[in-house]
């Protein structure tokens, strides 16, 4: 089966930024659906240091062609200064879902 579904993970600071990104993604037809994941905590290495922070976990599923439009909402919108933004290919799935995703955001996305 092939399929243009993608899952994209964002982490973000705390509840309400997950909270505004996903609903601002599904509403602007971006992603059919964001799962949010409270208390995950992340140890990175940033500007030379090893830090750690609790987050939130983004699981958005969207289609291929939306991720150039998803990817810069995400960045103009997220309050970090490099917000992880990762796209990983759904190469299978149950084909009912993955047909409701392509129902729910048509290519083109933003509304069409």
């Amino acid at each position: 089966m092939t399929t243009d579904t993608i899952v994209v993970l964002c982490t973000c600071p705390d509840a309400d930024t997950a909270q505004t990104l996903a609903t601002t993604l599904v509403a602007r037809r971006l992603a059919a659906c964001v799962n949010l994941l409270p208390g995950i905590t992340s140890i990175y290495r940033w500007q030379g240091a090893v830090e750690s922070a609790d987050e939130h976990l983004l699981v958005i599923k969207t289609r291929a062609p939306l991720y150039p439009a998803l990817e810069t909402a995400l960045t103009e919108l997220h309050p970090y200064e490099v917000p992880e933004v990762i796209a990983l290919p759904i190469v299978q799935g149950l084909p009912a879902y993955l047909n409701w995703v392509t129902e729910e955001i048509p290519a083109s996305g933003e509304g069409s």
